[in-house]
């Protein structure tokens, strides 16, 4: 028996790369400047990784054994780096067989974090060159299972380099390409240079990704200088999400967004598909009224807006997608806005994605029509998705 007892596709999912993950797959050229996976703000310790990685970066014969006793307890008890395929393909492949997902999104944890920031001090060519060992590795990593949905990672701040590395992504066996929700430096993700890059997406039928690390957790300290003790993360630390963080979330996917609706991306490529993962989604409903009212109303001098032969809530109902949070009541976002819009995720081996995802969203789905369900945990997917029909 597995954990699924239904057909469910899961939207989100994570490797726990190992401090070296960027470094094994760089060009030679750039090996050296690579900087190492580093876990100084999780939960995980220097100290696990430690063992690991002295064990040659694999788990214990013991603890694999452990792991794969659990049974369908492997996503209440088997987190963090010390999962069932938390660093490696055959193992993850294991545990999608203990799961029975039927398809599995997968995204990076920790080494997207100088890739993606344009204040990390490295240069252009070193910085994408980390994006290409990112890529090539996630490449790996989803070779050992069909079911594996690998996302490839582009940073949009220089429209050449992303173009570039899109292009070497079409020829990969990675299913999605993960972009920051921020404004590229000095830029809109609509300016003109990075409308070849949209074009591409859709033309190529391989759905941008919005992903929770995709661009600064944490409010500018200005925001939570308030003269008082510093506000602990929801872990016990500093370096997580905290309240102020978490409460306004969903700023930054929301904003990018609107620049992609209001500016026509959506209307021009009917065919680009897109999702917001682990960026919450009781946002949702209200994004959907408010672009409507101001398609209407500021239609009458944006030529962008005037253009428009589909509604903002008609465009994003049929091109977006979005994962709620398993503590948001997603029922309730539901019935303010449309059930093609919320995708089902474990977030494994994650513990924000709780110890049974499944009875969670059950929960709130309460006595909604078995159709209801069958969007949320299939077919809005495969709406994104319908290359992954099983």
């Amino acid at each position: 028996m597995t954990y699924a007892h239904r057909a469910i596709y899961d939207a989100d999912s994570h490797i726990m790369e190992l401090p070296d993950f960027l470094q094994k797959y760089a060009d030679p050229s750039i090996r050296d400047e690579v900087p190492a996976v580093s876990y100084s703000a999780s939960i995980v310790t220097d100290e696990e990784v430690a063992v690991i990685m002295d064990r040659g970066g694999r788990h214990s014969d013991e603890h694999l054994a452990t792991m794969r006793g659990l049974g369908d307890e492997l996503i209440a008890k088997s987190k963090e780096i010390q999962a069932l395929g938390a660093f490696d393909g055959a193992e993850r492949r294991e545990a999608m067989d203990m799961f029975g997902f039927k398809k599995q999104l997968v995204f990076a944890t920790h080494s997207v974090a100088k890739p993606f920031s344009p204040s990390s001090k490295l240069s252009p060519a070193l910085r994408y060159g980390c994006v290409r060992a990112h890529n090539r590795h996630m490449s790996a990593f989803c070779s050992h299972d069909d079911r594996l949905m690998g996302a490839a990672i582009i940073p949009l701040d220089s429209a050449e380099h992303a173009i570039a590395e899109l292009e070497w992504v079409l020829k990969s066996n990675l299913k999605a390409v993960w972009v920051p929700h921020r404004a590229p430096v000095d830029m809109s993700p609509a300016h003109v240079s990075l409308e070849p890059f949209w074009a591409r997406l859709a033309e190529a039928g391989v759905p941008f990704l919005l992903h929770v690390g995709g661009a600064p957790l944490q409010l500018s300290k200005a925001w939570t200088n308030n003269g008082k003790a510093a506000t602990k993360d929801w872990l016990g630390g500093g370096e997580n999400l905290r309240t102020k963080d978490v409460a306004v979330l969903h700023q930054g996917p929301e904003t990018f967004i609107t620049i992609l609706c209001v500016e026509g991306v959506f209307e021009r490529h009917p065919k680009l598909r897109g999702a917001s993962v682990e960026l919450g989604a009781g946002w949702v409903p209200e994004l959907l009224r408010r672009l409507d009212w101001v398609a209407k109303h500021w239609g009458r001098t944006d030529q962008n807006l005037a253009a428009f032969k589909r509604p903002p809530s008609q465009q994003i109902r049929e091109q977006m997608a979005f994962t709620p949070f398993v503590f948001e009541e997603v029922g309730s976002f539901i019935d303010q806005s449309n059930p093609d819009l919320y995708l089902f995720s474990s977030d494994y081996p994650h513990i924000e994605g709780g110890r049974d995802p499944i009875r969670r969203f059950e929960s709130s789905l309460g006595e909604r029509a078995a159709s209801v369900r069958e969007k949320f945990y299939a077919e809005n997917f495969l709406r994104i998705f319908p290359d992954a029909r099983a």
